[in-house]
């Protein structure tokens, strides 16, 4: 059975879809391997039309705590499709299924799998960008408000062990807010562009017994980096740019000091979020049962042939 998420280019990961290997490859011992016959979806918002041509080898698509979004079209399901969770109502509802498949994002179950004893506190906020805006720019407007950075692209244990020294998290990155309430830290929705889709953000938010309300903050153009995100350095940039460069560099400055103005009062305005820890436990025995239960499933041989 072959794990199916979303994959970067190489050398380069997001937050969200890297979990993937790393949590299902604990839980999911003996179990996941390169057979592209039956396919485990998991942690991702995967679900729209594209999903069948992208794993267009497999007879059985198991479904665990995936969400709908994306794409221009909803999932049109056949047979081939075992659903055990979703990620909330919205991706039952567009599904077409039982509602009491809707449990929470996947990502919850890596409590299972860290130390849960609270890390000290480096910084009493730091911000997570979406990884298509991560990069320098915001490196720098939290630095000049002695906030924390964490960058989507980073590896998986550095971005965890970051939310977990982190007071609150602002955070325009969903499995950032999903990690960060998992791991019992205080979090505030951001947006910085209509690109974030909100309905998977609803999705979840609606799992968990929250409402998804972000706190509006200005788009920061900046070069990527190599870091993941925007790179600062072309080593073919042209004479042009070289002249203009001064210019440029003062209107970057000028940005990302009306960014960290922004981070700033956002932090001094916005209510944190978190789920209840009643809430949180149950959803966390749910998905332990659906995993429980595809596990006996898979061992009495029903994804066979």
């Amino acid at each position: 059975m072959k794990l199916y998420y979303c994959k970067y280019p190489e050398g380069r990961q997001n937050f969200g879809d890297a979990l993937n290997v790393w949590l299902w490859e604990q839980l999911l011992d003996g179990i996941l391997d390169e057979d592209p016959s039956s396919v485990f979806v998991g942690i991702g918002t995967l679900l729209n039309n594209a999903l069948a041509s992208r794993t267009s080898k497999a007879k059985q698509r198991i479904i665990f705590s995936t969400g709908a979004g994306y794409e221009k079209q909803a999932l049109s399901l056949d047979e081939s499709y075992h659903i055990y969770c979703l990620r909330g109502p919205i991706s039952a509802q567009l599904l077409g299924v039982d509602p009491g498949l809707a449990i929470t994002d996947g990502a919850l179950l890596l409590r299972k799998l860290i130390d849960l004893n609270p890390l000290p506190k480096k910084y009493k906020f730091s911000y997570m960008p979406h990884y298509d805006f991560a990069g320098d720019g915001w490196q720098n407007a939290c630095d000049q408000q002695g906030f924390g950075y964490i960058s989507p692209a980073w590896d998986r244990a550095k971005v965890i062990t970051s939310i977990r020294e982190t007071e609150v998290l602002i955070s325009e990155a969903m499995h950032g807010a999903i990690v960060a309430d998992a791991l019992r830290v205080p979090w505030i929705a951001a947006k910085t562009h209509p690109a974030i889709l909100e309905l998977k953000w609803q999705d979840w938010c609606a799992s968990v017994g929250l409402e998804y309300h972000p706190q509006t903050l200005g788009y920061l153009y900046h070069p990527r980096s190599s870091q993941g995100g925007w790179a600062t350095g072309d080593a073919s940039a042209s004479v042009v740019d070289w002249v203009v460069s001064p210019a440029k560099q003062v209107r970057d400055w000028w940005r990302q000091r009306k960014a960290a103005q922004e981070l700033s009062e956002l932090a001094k305005t916005a209510t944190p979020c978190l789920s209840s820890d009643v809430c949180l436990e149950r959803l966390m025995t749910r998905l332990e049962e659906a995993l429980e239960q595809f596990k006996q499933d898979y061992r009495q041989g029903k994804f066979q042939g």
